[in-house]
């Protein structure tokens, strides 16, 4: 059966728990110079309807490593971009590669074209979800303090992909999640219905961080957002994380954001650039963990 990772839940506890062990392991022996060439021969389509810095350099150099190859693709140089239907490409993608990595707007557009791939379809972010960026944060996460069962995550900021992603990481590994928004924002209903007991919703980013292990942010308006940029920096500039709320969190709490980051908007300067925060590990991580979701899925 054709395993796809279209959201962290397509994984279970123990499976991600597997992937982050192996990340580990792939980045000491990347530090050693030692490249494990698990999927030789294999190939990566990466079909791009949406810009990138890090998750195509990435998946790029990760195939590179594990002595794959990586093809890509964008809306501009493919026949997606002259509207071949998506289920097509599926199809004919499936006969020539071993898997499709695909960074999109729409999650629907994702979800239909693994309705139709016979290949591992890699959800590289979509307007819902981001899973390749919780792997690597978890993965940081746990390098650094150990398992995350049982942990305060505060989340400042939008209800966006990247906190739909950390709502479902709260249910799979069981930590809570305080999520600190202005009530336009928030994520949706079902998505927080799901993760029950394990997720928190509030208007105060105080409350949120108050002895955090982890405060988590991600800039407050995404790509294809810029028309409302001005309206939403008013309204999140309250949940901004400085100096002042990461002193509210636990004495050892770390600071995560997934990048691009926005100094004075919805992070001080002072914190993403300061001694508690991961964001530049964590960035690095998406290497290694996504190396190992790759042995996971083509290997």
């Amino acid at each position: 059966m054709t395993r796809h990772f279209l959201t962290l839940a397509d994984l279970s506890v123990t499976e991600i728990e597997a992937v982050i062990q192996r990340a580990i392991r792939l980045k000491d022996a990347f530090r050693r110079r030692e490249l494990q060439q698990t999927c030789a021969g294999r190939v990566l389509a990466m079909i791009f309807e949406k810009s990138s810095t890090r998750t195509r350099v990435s998946f790029e150099t990760a195939m590179a490593h594990l002595g794959g190859h990586a093809v890509f693709l964008s809306q501009q140089d493919s026949q997606l971009g002259r509207g071949e239907p998506i289920e097509d490409t599926a199809r004919v993608l499936s006969k020539m590669v071993d898997g499709v990595m695909i960074r999109t707007f729409e999650h629907a557009r994702l979800t239909r074209f693994a309705e139709y791939s016979s290949v591992p379809v890699i959800n590289g972010l979509s307007d819902s979800y981001h899973p390749c960026q919780l792997l690597a944060d978890l993965q940081t996460f746990y390098e650094l303090k150990g398992a995350i069962k049982g942990k305060k995550v505060a989340w400042l900021g939008d209800g966006n992909n990247m906190c739909n992603s950390w709502i479902n990481a709260a249910r799979i590994m069981d930590f809570h999640l305080h999520v600190a928004g202005p009530a336009e924002y928030r994520p949706a209903p079902e998505i927080v219905r799901r993760a029950g007991p394990n997720i928190t919703l509030t208007g105060d980013p105080r409350q949120a961080a108050a002895q955090a292990d982890l405060v988590v942010t991600d800039t407050w308006a995404s790509m294809g957002q810029e028309d409302g940029k001005e309206n939403r920096q008013a309204l999140f500039k309250p949940f901004q994380v400085n100096e002042e709320i990461m002193a509210l969190a636990a004495a050892d709490a770390v600071f995560m954001h997934c990048l691009p980051a926005y100094r004075g908007a919805e992070v001080s300067a002072g914190v993403i650039d300061g001694p508690r925060s991961v964001v530049w590990e964590e960035a690095g991580n998406r290497l290694h963990a996504q190396k190992a979701l790759l042995e996971f899925l083509l290997g």
